[in-house]
């Protein structure tokens, strides 16, 4: 018997004239198939865990902090009779007991659907339950009642220990809502929804570039941040990483970003950069691809006209034009060629409440029409905001095709506590059937062009004349119906 082991039958009671009291009891708890669960430990209040986010087979299986994440997340299989395999929405594989010792680490394998893979739920007080598994008859356990993050879970005789007590919070309901902000201190977000995940990139300002990823909206918001790429030692761009983005071009991710030499904002060295995936994982791993021009520049994306692929930013145009921004045709994701063209420079009086700024052009298309949303006045100010162009001609490269919205599509509402929206991005539900928008602000009017900026989400809908309604900014905290096909 484990050292902890005698106490703890003691104050449950299961100690008899110096024998153990048998647990019965059949199990009566019921899960709902395809609903994903977070189990969390009445001991510890810690959740059932994929340690370290690992997706290989033989992967331990600890308690962790509850966030959530999708390595917190599990779907229970029916395997008849009133046994199930507990299968990792992040991983697709199965909780595993690799024999019938006490004390066995608990790990995750491919579903084979055998004895050792099943289990059945068994009710404890306050509508708790144990898993039982059929190969030992044994029960799930925080070894040595441990409290700790990453501490092992294994398998004891099914004493109905705390230890062994696991709340069922189903994620249904969660999952079909959510509110901003989805990241605080997260500005400039770029959010893609792949593969059954969303990943959401945010400026970080440092030499690290970081990403973190959900299976639900809601879900981010808790999500840890992973470094996918660390920019020191780089001769040029090695320290103050913001604006990140990342495509999905000919079967790999390209991320793009900018940076400098130091961690000022405007500093002479920004410039732009991209980094490629060694396959689909929009997480990496990534090497470093090229630089992208030579010339101070931000906010990096890529728009795509027929089979041409451009790339679009902001830069000083000189003169009266000031911070425009500008287009130039890429060969491939990562080289250039001919002279970037400006597209568009803040002329009208909206754009230049706070300060004379066009930047942040986002590539948005519905039903042929290609069309970019753009940040502007200046962002330490509550007025920045999204402008709207439209490519109302054929070439790309010429500014006279393409065409200004008079009024701005985007921005503060005093009424809802939002202030300066801006730097957006755009995404599909995970069914393909709705249209979302993901941008920052800040939570006064007071509020500076800093990270304290938040990311928020939203789904917008469209005009008769095929341009985005974006509507109101809603109010931080306000319950949000999440994403179709969550």
């Amino acid at each position: 018997m484990r050292r902890t082991s005698l106490r703890i039958l003691v104050a449950v009671g299961l100690v008899v004239a110096g024998t153990l009291a048998p647990v019965t009891g059949a199990s009566a708890a019921t899960v709902q198939a395809g609903t994903p669960y977070v189990l969390v430990n009445r001991n510890s209040g810690k959740a059932l865990d994929v340690y370290n986010l690992a997706t290989t087979d033989g992967a331990a299986i600890n308690q962790y902090t509850r966030n959530d994440g999708a390595w917190q997340q599990w779907k229970f299989l029916d395997s008849g009779s009133g046994w199930y395999r507990v299968q990792s929405v992040h991983s697709g594989k199965v909780l595993d007991l690799p024999t019938t010792a006490d004390g066995v680490q608990l790990v995750q394998n491919a579903d084979r659907n055998d004895s050792r893979q099943q289990f059945r739920l068994a009710d404890s007080s306050g509508g708790l339950i144990r898993l039982i598994n059929r190969a030992s008859g044994k029960a799930l356990d925080v070894w040595e009642w441990s409290t700790a993050d990453g501490a092992k879970v294994s398998q004891y005789q099914d004493l109905d220990g705390a230890n062994q007590q696991w709340q069922l919070i189903a994620l249904g309901s969660a999952a079909g809502s959510f509110t901003n902000p989805i990241k605080r201190n997260g500005p400039d977000p770029w959010l893609q929804h792949y593969n059954g995940y969303y990943y959401l990139a945010t400026t970080t300002w440092n030499s690290t570039i970081t990403m973190r990823r959900s299976a639900t909206l809601a879900g981010l918001a808790s999500a840890a941040d992973q470094v996918i790429f660390n920019l020191s030692g780089r001769a040029n761009g090695c320290c103050n990483m913001w604006a990140p983005e990342f495509h999905l071009i000919n079967g790999r991710w390209y991320f793009y970003y900018t940076a400098g030499q130091n961690v000022s904002d405007y500093n002479p060295t920004q410039r732009l950069h991209v980094l490629e995936s060694a396959g689909t994982d929009p997480m990496g791993p990534y090497s470093f691809k090229a630089d992208l021009g030579s010339e101070w520049a931000l906010d990096a994306s890529v728009l795509k006209v027929g089979s041409n692929l451009y790339l679009m930013g902001t830069y000083n145009a000189g003169g009266s034009y000031g911070q425009s921004n500008f287009i130039q045709r890429l060969t491939d994701p990562w080289t250039l060629t001919g002279s970037r063209v400006r597209m568009s420079s803040p002329t009208l009086s909206w754009e230049r409440q706070t300060g004379a700024v066009n930047e942040g052009p986002e590539p948005l298309y519905r039903n042929g029409k290609v069309m970019v949303v753009y940040s502007a006045s200046a962002c330490w100010g509550p007025d920045y905001k999204l402008g709207l162009l439209t490519l109302t001609g054929t070439d790309p490269l010429n500014p006279a095709h393409w065409t200004k919205s008079a009024n701005p599509v985007f921005q503060r509402n005093d009424a809802n506590g939002v202030f300066a929206p801006g730097h957006n991005g755009f995404f599909k539900s995970p069914d393909g059937t709705e249209d979302w928008i993901v941008y920052h602000a800040n939570d006064s009017a007071g509020g500076g062009c800093d990270m304290n900026r938040s990311t928020r989400a939203q789904k917008f809908t469209w005009n008769a004349d095929g341009t985005p309604n974006f509507g109101t900014p809603t109010r931080l905290g306000v319950t949000l119906t999440a994403p179709s096909g969550e």
